[in-house]
């Protein structure tokens, strides 16, 4: 049985989906009604709600703890959902006497110093570290696939022959369907206190540059126009999305600190061991299989 939360997210409802094909059991936390399916019990409930979470834990035998708040115009926000929640969904963990606890946190804990978003993430790694639960930690790289709202901006802009950067660098990038098999396969893997950077098994990651040349590749396009765009300009274009899109900015002021750092390759000191775990999909191929589920849906 594994208690999952953050479940009807991008990341959560893939693993909801591995769980499952892999034959476990799964009670999963939702904020609203959701269609029945069998092996799947809904927890009504929030990050919150102690008695909610209570019952999702309740006779678990692992909890993959996913949900979390990724961007937010309001900075105090991070500190509730990510800090707060985590140590609540730990507490109802302990209280249940869970045998496992997978945390996803995220690469921009690496650098607390360049975002708030980054701060709560590791704050929370340390509340899980200091937990004494049986855990493992995963800080995935920026992660796509079909249904991510995300980098599908950046297939979008694609689309059009323009993909803007921020200023030069790298980055790693994992499917979300590498990353779920990653979450569900650590939920079985008893003592393992360590945390895992794993990505699609490009060595040295992507430079931006690369990447934009593939995604334009992957809505076939020969070539891209994808030009770097300063700290100062990104900043001037968040402050223009908050005030076009307000609370639903996708480009904010905090997102701006860690998209300008150079360097967000997953570290081969915390790659996954290779008989634990092995990426399947890569860049390229993954990269068109999520364009072309965006044309099927009509995103594009």
């Amino acid at each position: 049985m594994l208690a999952v939360t953050g479940a009807t997210g991008f990341v959560g409802s893939a693993v909801i989906d591995r769980a499952l094909k892999m034959g476990h059991s799964v009670r999963a936390l939702t904020r609203r009604d959701q269609s029945a399916r069998e092996g799947l019990e809904w927890v009504k409930g929030t990050l919150e709600d102690e008695e909610a979470l209570a019952n999702l834990c309740k006779g678990a035998d692992a909890v993959i703890h996913i949900a979390g708040l990724t961007n937010t115009p309001d900075v105090t926000e991070f500190e509730k959902a990510n800090v707060t929640g985590t140590a609540n969904v730990i507490a109802a963990a302990k209280g249940a006497k869970v045998g496992r606890f997978v945390f996803v946190s995220s690469l921009a804990a690496r650098k607390p110093d360049l975002s708030a978003y980054g701060a709560s993430k590791a704050r929370a790694e340390e509340l899980v570290k200091t937990s004494k639960l049986d855990w493992t930690m995963v800080r995935p790289p920026a992660v796509y696939g079909p249904r991510d709202i995300d980098m599908y901006d950046l297939f979008r802009s694609a689309k059009l022959g323009l993909v803007p950067l921020p200023p030069g660098g790298a980055t790693s990038i994992i499917h979300v369907g590498d990353l779920a098999s990653l979450l569900v396969t650590l939920a079985n893997r008893a003592r393992l206190k360590v945390i895992y950077e794993p990505d699609d098994g490009r060595e040295g990651g992507w430079s931006h540059k690369e990447l934009a040349q593939a995604i334009g590749k992957a809505m076939g396009r020969r070539r891209v126009f994808a030009p770097h765009l300063p700290a100062n300009v990104l900043s001037i274009a968040a402050n223009a999305d908050k005030r076009l899109r307000g609370d639903k900015a996708k480009l904010t002021p905090d997102r701006v600190g860690y998209m300008s750092h150079p360097n967000w390759v997953s570290r081969s000191d915390h790659a996954v061991p290779e008989d634990i775990w092995q990426p399947q999909i890569g860049g390229e191929e993954g990269l068109r299989q999520t364009a072309e589920w965006y044309k099927a849906e009509g995103w594009l």
